[in-house]
């Protein structure tokens, strides 16, 4: 009984060891090795490791069946083996992960170009889950595999493969037809994290891409959830897919007596002194009239959506400041006549 104890504890004293040696290990690479973010981010993987380690040693020397009087056909080997199983693959997924998030940054740091940034981020991150999905279901299906009964049950699920392949394929139609739009938007580049989009009248920025929905952040700071595949097969706008830039419009109602000249060089002044106008574009033209108004469109450039926002809000009450200064008659009227 003392041995088996004893070497119940060695095993834990050796996983310890280990992972500890390896910690300190990638610490001290980490900070011979700056540049390289990838061995900070394998620290990570110090407690799957240690799983893997202590289930490999137990495995080996299985003191578990002496201690607690366990006989082989019990199942002590068989419960190590399938934690060794999952711990490898626990570990798989998260040097995947840490490898990914290392390039990832990487890139961010010798790129100057946010709309590439915003691609490859949304792209690895697609691929980190996929990645993880397939890991876990091998995972799986070799824990399985390690049953005798499983195997047997196997041979005759093969034997009717077809059958199940097409029932499984109708049930999952919709998860499937989302995972696969998921990929589409990962590698198609429709949309990224980071953009802005609209989407059934609700604007708002892409915040989380996963494969089956995407988490829009609205301006009020609502979250609206939406399958990605409604991103496929459904028209929506993309406001920054290009570039960030945005042209934004102002709209007034004036009356017809209003200097639209001068309203033009107000709107010109006032926009070479505002720091959110790019210097672009700008413009101011009547676009309409009516038996009592006209209207006058004034348009100007930004470099993001949310300057465009606030460059318009600005120049609104700007331009209605002026005209209720300088020019009050400009502003409409409601004319009556005396019979």
């Amino acid at each position: 009984m003392l041995w088996p104890l004893i070497t119940l504890l060695a095993t834990v004293a050796a996983t310890l060891a280990v992972g500890w040696t390896v910690d300190q290990a990638l610490q001290r690479i980490s900070a011979g090795h700056p540049e390289a973010p990838v061995w900070a981010l394998l620290r990570r993987c110090r407690i799957p490791l240690q799983l893997a380690v202590a289930s490999a040693l137990l495995l080996a020397i299985n003191p578990l069946k002496r201690i607690f009087h366990l006989t082989e056909d019990e199942g002590s080997r068989h419960l190590v083996m399938l934690l060794l199983l999952a711990s490898l693959g626990w570990l798989t997924v998260r040097v995947v992960a840490a490898v990914l998030e290392a390039l990832l940054r990487r890139y961010e740091a010798v790129t100057d170009d946010p709309s590439r940034v915003q691609r490859v981020r949304t792209q690895i991150s697609m691929l980190r889950r996929v990645v993880s999905a397939v890991i876990v279901v091998v995972t799986l299906a070799v824990m399985l595999l390690t049953f005798s009964t499983m195997r047997t049950i196997g041979a005759s699920l093969l034997a009717s493969a077809g059958l199940i392949g097409i029932v499984a394929g109708i049930a999952a139609q919709s998860t499937l037809g989302n995972f696969f739009a998921g990929l589409q938007i990962a590698f198609g580049d429709t949309v990224r994290i980071g953009d802005t989009v609209v989407v059934d009248g609700q604007q708002g920025t892409v915040e989380e891409i996963t494969l089956s929905y995407l988490v829009v952040r609205l301006w009020d700071y609502r979250r609206l959830i939406v399958p990605v595949s409604y991103f496929v097969n459904k028209p929506f706008e993309n406001w920054t897919r290009r570039d960030p830039g945005l042209l934004a419009a102002v709209l007034l109602h004036l009356d017809h007596s209003t200097p639209v000249d001068e309203l033009r060089t107000a709107l010109h002044t006032r926009l070479q002194q505002h720091p959110l106008w790019d210097g672009q574009e700008w413009a101011l033209n009547v676009t309409d009239t009516t038996p009592s108004t006209i209207v006058v469109r004034a348009t100007m450039t930004a470099r993001t959506p949310d300057d465009a926002a606030q460059l318009r809000f600005d120049i609104r009450e700007h331009l209605i400041a002026h005209l209720r200064d300088e020019h009050p008659h400009a502003l409409p009227r409601l004319r009556t006549t005396e019979g």
